[in-house]
């Protein structure tokens, strides 16, 4: 008996061995696998400068952002020369949209005397002299949590400066900075002073879009949506030459602020571009996707070459592709199109051929055993197996594309994109980002709803086609 255990005990030791050295050898490599991510991370978060985020980011800045997107801001500007001819009073500092009649927030008190009151009832007086443009001032009063009056005037050197802090300006408040050349003065988050040697300018912010509906220079100013809706049924008209049903739709789509003819216009040819490049990408990528599959098409050469053309065009962003079209078709729709067109020709060409591969033979089979050709076959036999994953996958790139159309726009294809690209530009319009925003979110929403819709009445039927 003992000496059949011996050897018995020999192979266990050896397969004990066997095991722990097995997992010695995983063991290193998980551990050099978890050294090289962590190096790998380590080195992105460096390069990339991860570890300077906290540095750059500037919460003021980030606050004044957030509100320009869901508030305005009114602006009064004057010069402390040439008060009488120059003063501004303007929404968002656009002066085609000055104000006719001076709002009640700003007042004239007397000949050489402005007072801009503010909501939360801070105010802001500005002295003028034509005569003596440097002896302006203005003085900054009654702001909650500031119990100090505020003079700002300029010295001999034409420098701005807050009176009483000539020789302590390391000492002023946290809400006034004092440049060479300017005092900025954020007493609260909606209200801003900017004082110079030539001017002085109050931005008073406001809740709320300010003429979304209609703007301040046409007939329906000072109207409600309600309240121009209610005229459509009176007998008398706002404007003689049109219905006041006609004046509402063209005052409201004209709007020169919020332009939402223009808009809407815009986020047709985004959402046509969308569709017209998916559409073409399944028209070519579907029957291309039969030759690049091993179990339809027997020539090796031909499967290669059509693989490599899927590889070619997917290989490419289509914002490569849509700067690549822009020169040759100019700004666009068409530039969106071809560029979503081709690089989904060959996405949903890769997805379809392995589809294709990997569909059961039985009901190929039993179509051939009907005497049937490889067309019918084809038809009868593959077509109904993948007919659902390409109606779904056609229908998830659709939705993609609406988002990605918004991208090609920008880059000058035209639609909404180039909207958001001239709102972001100015640096002011905020507000117009976000209601771009809204409105491409919305058709996205609709358009998932949409795809969801029609999975349901096309997916179940195709799927039991044959």
């Amino acid at each position: 008996m003992s000496d059949v255990s011996i050897p018995l005990r020999d192979k266990i030791y050896q397969d004990n061995i066997h095991v722990f050295e097995t997992a010695s050898k995983k063991a290193k490599q998980s551990g050099i696998i978890f050294t090289v991510v962590v190096l790998y991370f380590l080195f992105a978060f460096f390069s990339l400068g991860v570890d300077k985020i906290a540095e750059k980011w500037n919460p003021e800045r980030a606050s004044f952002l957030a509100l320009d997107i869901y508030a305005h801001k009114d602006h009064f500007k004057m010069p402390w020369k040439k008060t009488e001819n120059k003063l501004q009073i303007t929404l968002e500092g656009n002066l085609r949209q000055e104000y006719k009649v001076t709002p009640e927030w700003a007042e004239k008190s007397d000949d050489n005397k402005w007072t801009v009151t503010f909501k939360n009832g801070g105010k802001v007086d500005a002295y003028y002299f034509p005569d003596n443009p440097l002896a302006g001032y203005a003085v900054m009063y009654d702001f909650p949590g500031v119990e100090e009056i505020f003079t700002f005037r300029i010295n001999e050197d034409k420098r701005p400066y807050v009176e009483g802090y000539e020789d302590r300006v390391e000492e002023l408040p946290e809400f006034i900075r004092q440049t060479k050349n300017k005092l900025e003065v954020r007493p609260s988050l909606f209200s801003r002073i900017q004082f110079t040697k030539s001017k002085i300018e109050i931005h008073r912010f406001s809740r709320g879009w300010k003429y979304f509906w209609f703007d301040n220079n046409g007939p329906l100013d000072g109207y409600s949506l309600f309240g121009a809706l209610s005229k459509i049924f009176s007998g008398d008209r706002i404007v003689e030459e049109m219905s006041n049903a006609k004046l509402i739709w063209v005052e409201f789509t004209e709007n020169e602020l919020w332009q939402h003819g223009k808009a809407w216009y815009a986020l047709l040819e985004t959402i046509i571009m969308a569709f017209m490049g998916t559409l073409i990408a399944m028209l070519v990528g579907f029957p291309l996707a039969f030759l690049a599959a091993y179990n339809i098409t027997p020539l090796a050469g031909v499967r290669f070459a059509v693989r490599r053309l899927f590889d070619f065009l997917r290989g490419i962003d289509f914002l490569v592709w849509s700067l690549i079209f822009l020169r040759a078709f100019g700004p666009g729709p068409f530039t969106g199109i071809f560029a979503i067109a081709f690089t989904d020709t060959g996405t949903l060409g890769k997805l379809m051929s392995e589809a294709i591969e990997n569909t059961e033979k039985n009901q190929k089979e039993g179509v051939e055993s009907t005497g049937a050709n490889k067309t019918l076959q084809n038809r009868f036999g593959i077509i109904p197996q993948i007919l659902p994953v390409f109606i779904s996958q056609s229908l998830y790139y659709l939705e993609s594309n609406t988002r990605g159309a918004v991208i090609i726009g920008a880059m000058g294809a035209g639609g909404i994109g180039l909207q958001f690209l001239g709102a972001l530009q100015t640096g002011t319009d905020f507000e117009n980002v976000a209601y771009y925003t809204v409105l491409v979110i919305s058709v996205v929403i609709a358009m998932d709803m949409f795809s969801a819709w029609l999975r349901k009445k096309l997916i179940v039927p195709f799927g039991q086609f044959g």
